[in-house]
């Protein structure tokens, strides 16, 4: 009964924000474009540039009477969807999904800037939150599959990918792939973040915000080449569409790439074409509408598990090349088809209510036929790599729904910003696995041999259906200088697996979800904060050694840190310290690596420090450094505990700088530069096989001219060749060598 009245609530908010909207008749390249969906308020609104429009009379006291902080970025704007100016965020609503600043946010969160991703030149997702503090991208090396990352040391990618405040949960192979340059920013949640987003990774959260629309038009061409002959070609165009006044204003914008060639591993191409048009229209001051909609294709071979006798050590002839393609190319490939499509409506329906409606329908089909490699036949000494005959086809859609409404109020001396929401998830996958033997490899003497797909029986065939409300309330309540944030948030999760050559199962989840933290801003720009949040995760998968579905994880973590933003300097310190705890952990079953266990408790503990900042005109720098223990608390196997988890390095330290020359006759010359430390790891579950810590360096040099750009960036400067990870001493994966990337770009 409950559950029906919670469907019955979601239906109504569902028709509400429409029915509202029946009533009422950015970046490209270094422009700092505004979003239509986010300029400047008009009319009666026009001064209110927070998150609080027209507050009450006393707020409005209450604001006189603290000290004023010196304007930054005058003439800049920023809100959570929009540009960032230079490397610096302001605000962010990834923390409370209201237009909140980050020194006002008592949690941890980083936000990466398209110029930042323009300057640093990610050849894919992942490689965007390199140099963000507590995140790990590109956990699997050089595989370009996935964007893979770790957030606080665990695995994030499946649960913990966002777009435009949107869940893109994936299980087994069927994984979606966002487009760097179709991003406005990306913004690092830190820590649990299930009480406003519902399942998701304890560790955090990776928010990526499209482009969308901009008020002023955008034309704008880019096309690049690396040295593995990889070639692409980059659009960017949209504005304004003349309308009738009486029609209300229409903007649209069309992104797109068409990218091909090769890769550092023999017979491995990185193909990829997207567009993603979009449009807005504004009836009303008070009103927006956005339609976002994307297509994608992408192709590519699968990068083989490789042993650790051969790759972190030698073997007795040395070590397996980097450039050796361990499957067969008759057999091996890697196809995703990707298409979304949604909107976001947002009305605000007085100066301190506003409701808001954010929906997202997406489909993606994947197919994975490959060779992959399961150890030495016999010795290492003899060289031949034993591999399985793999195939796997997933086809999955995802609905997702959010309904928003806030609510500004005052309680005597107390500022309210509240807000009330409820979202509804509905995911299906049809999982098709099989598995066979092949031939082995000689790693010293290749030869491929045509090679058919795996043609018999599967081993998992089953659709795999997962449907999720949640209802979550939050209230930021604000006394003079001092924000205490409240959350709290209930799921009902229904999990059905049809299996088509076995007993199908299902079952029900209910959990409550809270949050509470407290920051407090000094005069001197100083931020103490603390936070406790618990979170809950329910998971899609069957658990074969107990024939029954996984249990839902749960999480709790306490954190406590400083935010810094000294007066009249455009930039911020922080520092946050974490105590982690997750339940229900997935990981690798021992007897069969095709199959997971949920291991009893996984703690994570560490410190993370992060300073970003526009030091002065032209030059932008960011730094970071992590380091935390992670370990298995509680297992079982009594001889885990105190045991890291493969794959997951302790120590994360990065730094970045890029500056361009403002005047005389080397005005527009540009440089950038930075390193990246990624600490030891582990091969197996009792740490005893350890892999090396690995130190990287990166550098840009650019010219601008008239619109035109020029651009050449180095990763990994020294081509310093060295293993990613290895999650099994049998599957060891080799990170990116050398990669000079060429580009041309012109904005008009």
């Amino acid at each position: 009964m409950l559950r029906s009245a919670v469907l019955a609530t979601a239906s109504a908010l569902v028709l509400m924000p429409q029915a509202s909207l029946a009533q009422s008749s950015s970046q490209s390249g270094a422009q700092n474009l505004p979003s239509v969906t986010v300029t400047a308020p008009e009319a009666r609104r026009r001064a209110a540039t927070t998150s609080q429009r027209r507050a009450p009379r006393s707020s409005v006291q209450a604001a006189n009477r603290n000290k004023p902080q010196p304007p930054r970025n005058v003439g800049f704007v920023e809100t959570p969807r929009g540009p960032v100016n230079g490397y610096v965020a302001g605000r962010s609503s990834s923390g409370t999904k209201t237009n909140t600043p980050i020194m006002q946010t008592p949690q941890a969160i980083s936000v990466v800037g398209a110029e930042q991703i323009r300057d640093q030149k990610p050849n894919k997702f992942d490689e965007i939150v390199r140099y963000s503090p507590g995140i790990h991208g590109g956990t699997y090396g050089a595989d370009n599959r996935n964007d893979w990352f770790q957030i606080r040391g665990f695995k994030a990618e499946d649960v913990g990918l966002f777009l435009d405040g949107l869940q893109l949960f994936y299980t087994s192979y069927a994984s979606w792939k966002l487009q760097p340059f179709n991003l406005e920013r990306v913004e690092i949640l830190r820590g649990p973040s299930a009480v406003l987003y519902g399942g998701s990774n304890p560790g955090g959260i990776v928010n990526a915000i499209s482009k969308t629309p901009p008020a002023e038009p955008i034309r704008y061409l880019e096309a690049g080449v690396n040295n593995f002959g990889n070639s692409y070609l980059s659009f960017d165009f949209g504005g304004p569409v003349a309308t009738a006044t009486e029609s209300g204003k229409l903007f649209y914008r069309v992104v797109g790439q068409v990218k091909g060639g090769g890769t550092q591993v023999d017979f491995t191409p990185d193909n990829n074409y997207f567009i993603a048009p979009s449009f807005t229209w504004k009836p009303d001051e008070d009103t927006s509408f956005t339609v976002l909609a994307s297509a994608s294709k992408y192709e590519t071979r699968s990068l083989n598990f490789l042993p650790y006798v051969g790759t972190v050590v030698k073997a007795p002839w040395g070590k397996i090349p980097t450039s050796l393609f361990a499957s067969d190319p008759s057999v091996d490939t890697f196809q995703r088809e990707q298409e979304m499509i949604g909107y976001r409506f947002e009305r605000n329906l007085s100066d301190n209510v506003t409701v808001r409606q954010n929906a997202r329908f997406a489909h993606v089909d994947v197919t994975l036929s490959t060779l992959y490699g399961l150890g030495y036949l016999t010795t290492p000494a003899a060289a031949n790599l034993s591999r399985g005959n793999f195939l796997t086809h997933g086809v999955a859609n995802q609905a997702n729904l959010d309904n928003q409404v806030e609510y500004h109020f005052a309680t005597g001396p107390l500022q309210h910003t509240s807000l009330f929401g409820v979202d509804l998830k509905h995911y299906k996958i049809d999982d098709w696995q099989g598995f066979g033997g092949a031939t082995p490899l000689n790693l010293l003497n290749p030869v491929y041999t045509p090679t058919a797909r795996f043609a018999g029986a599967p081993y998992q065939n089953a659709t795999l259906t997962q449907r999720q409300v949640g209802v979550y309330v939050q209230d930021q309540i604000r006394l003079d200088r001092l924000t205490l944030v409240l959350s709290g948030r209930n799921d009902w999760v229904e999990t059905d697996n049809d299996n088509h050559i076995g007993a199908s199962m299902g079952r029900n989840d209910s959990a409550f979800s809270g949050r509470a933290g407290l920051i407090y801003n000094f005069d001197n720009g100083i931020a103490p904060y603390v936070s406790y949040a618990t979170s809950f995760n329910p998971i899609i998968g069957t658990n074969f050694t107990l024939n029954q579905l996984y249990l839902p994880e749960t999480a709790r973590q306490a954190e406590v840190g400083l935010k810094y933003q000294p007066l009249g300097f455009d930039g911020h310190f922080g520092v946050a310290l974490f105590d982690l705890k997750r339940d229900n952990v997935l990981t690798t079953d021992p007897n069969n690596a095709l199959w997971s266990v949920q291991t009893g408790q996984v703690t994570s503990r560490g410190i993370e420090l992060e300073a970003v900042a526009n030091v002065m005109p032209g030059l932008k720098v960011i730094a970071s450094h992590t380091v935390f223990d992670i370990f298995v608390s509680r297992d079982l196997n009594s001889a885990l505990i105190g045991k890291a988890p493969t794959n997951t390095p302790s120590q994360l330290t990065s730094g970045w700088a890029d500056y361009t020359i403002q005047s005389g006759p080397l005005a527009g010359l540009g440089f950038g530069g930075g390193i990246r430390y990624v600490g030891k790891s582990y091969a197996d579950n009792m740490n005893t096989l350890e892999v090396p810590a690995y130190l990287l360096g990166d550098a840009a040099v650019h010219y601008e001219w008239q619109g035109w750009r020029y651009a050449l960036n180095v990763s990994n400067v020294t081509d310093k060749t060295f293993v990613g990870s290895c999650s099994s001493p049998t599957a060891c994966f080799y990170g990116d060598r050398r990669r000079v990337t060429a580009s041309v770009s012109y904005k008009w």
